[in-house]
């Protein structure tokens, strides 16, 4: 195979739409451990109902005739983000999962060209947010080398390029289901967090 052209963000536009899917289902699919540590410490949301839409992203990957009304999945996501008022590092963090995984339907539905780049921006910003949360750097140009050479970035990074060398491949099922098996990452979220 011959190695792509362009850096990692004109590979990812250049990919086509099932492939660009495919890579946001298993950055999804690594972040629903925040949410789901979200609803286990406030009591608040149903992580089972996320996993439920995003479930059926994979199949709708796998079985591409098949017949799903992604706009009710929309309207059920939206009932899962946490309340707007709750601004809590781990609010912030569950509304990420909500809006990579809402992305990843707009796209589902023939809307949103630019799914892509955002999903993978939130994920990155939400590794941001862990490390300026945990390290607690005041100085500016400080944390910013320190976010760029934090062992969680570098995992990030080697993540996001990982998931888009797979899907610069053949995405049959077997390919797809190595692909979820990547973004489940043991249960291991893009935080280092993981349910007990």
């Amino acid at each position: 195979m011959s190695q792509p052209k362009g850096g990692f963000h004109e590979r990812l536009q250049a990919l086509p739409p099932r492939q660009q899917q495919a890579f946001m289902a298993a950055l999804c699919e690594r972040m629903l451990p925040n949410y789901a540590l979200y609803v286990q410490m406030t009591g608040d949301g149903n992580p089972a109902g996320l996993k439920a839409v995003l479930d059926l992203v994979w199949e709708q990957l796998a079985v591409r005739e098949a017949r799903i009304d992604f706009e009710r999945q929309a309207e059920k996501l939206a009932e899962l983000e946490p309340p707007s008022d709750d601004d809590s590092f781990g609010g912030r963090r569950a509304v990420e999962v909500v809006v990579a995984l809402t992305s990843l339907l707009d796209t589902l539905r023939g809307e949103s060209a630019d799914a892509v780049l955002e999903v993978s921006r939130i994920s990155k910003a939400g590794v941001r947010a862990y490390i300026e949360l945990t390290e607690g750097e005041e100085d500016a140009s400080k944390l910013a080398k320190l976010v760029r050479e934090h062992p969680l970035m570098a995992d990030e990074n080697g993540f996001q390029d990982a998931v888009l060398e797979a899907v610069e491949g053949d995405l049959d099922r077997d390919a797809l289901k190595a692909l979820r098996r990547l973004g489940r990452n043991d249960g291991v979220s893009n935080l280092g967090l993981t349910l007990d």
